[in-house]
């Protein structure tokens, strides 16, 4: 077995000038001057976290509760809110910053509902993909919700400042 070894020779070392050498010591830290915030647990953090998992629940069992078709439209509805809210946030307009991710845990746990669903149908992972490619090419392009009750409030107020 051969090694392959690279040496230098003693004269091609860069040699820094004594005015140029810097020495560093480090950062050194007191033992006062750090202090590390220590988060003590709460009473009101425990409330908090269980009222978010029974929100997650009772959402389950409404997501639960629809059939695929329902949760199928529903997903389309949801991601063109998604597209509208990403676009406000791409043209730095006011919007709500945490319904970003809500929409998008919203969307995956119906995708995880339809998945599950599959599985207890029998239909495994490849044949769910060619289901998913199938169910996305006829999709129909339509308004988020959001967007047409815009546009329906917007044609109200020329309505009513017409007449």
């Amino acid at each position: 077995m051969q090694t392959l070894g690279l040496t230098l020779p003693l004269s091609t070392t860069p040699r820094l000038h004594a005015s140029l050498a810097v020495s560093f010591g480090g950062i050194r830290l007191g033992t006062n001057s750090v202090r590390v915030a220590t988060a003590a647990p709460s009473e009101s953090r425990g409330r908090l976290v269980a009222v978010r998992m029974a929100k997650r629940q009772t959402e389950l069992t409404e997501i639960r509760g629809k059939s695929t078709e329902e949760l199928l439209e529903e997903v389309v509805d949801l991601k063109g809110e998604l597209l509208m809210q990403k676009l406000l946030w791409s043209a730095r307009k006011d919007y709500d910053q945490g319904s970003i991710r809500c929409n998008r845990k919203r969307i995956a746990r119906m995708m995880t509902v339809k998945r599950e669903r599959e599985i207890a149908e029998g239909i495994g992972k490849r044949m769910s993909r060619k289901l998913d490619k199938k169910w996305k090419r006829s999709i129909v392009p339509r308004p988020p919700p959001s967007l047409r009750k815009m546009l329906e409030e917007s044609k109200e107020s020329e309505e009513n400042n017409s007449t």
